[in-house]
């Protein structure tokens, strides 16, 4: 069976416009998930947190 480049590049962007879109929608859940808020809220403010002081 041989391919032809048109068939290949047609494969190729089809292939990547649904693993991005996959890929995407698997992180905004993980974003979203209940869960993982209070990590995310740690971390936001582990920065503020922190001494700002200048180094002596």
């Amino acid at each position: 069976m041989t391919f032809t480049y048109d068939e290949v590049v047609w494969f190729s962007k089809t292939f990547g416009l649904f693993y991005l879109i996959g890929f995407s929608a698997i992180v905004l859940v993980y974003v979203y998930w209940p869960s993982n808020r209070a990590t995310f809220e740690r971390a936001a403010m582990a920065i503020i947190h922190d001494e700002d002081k200048p180094c002596r």
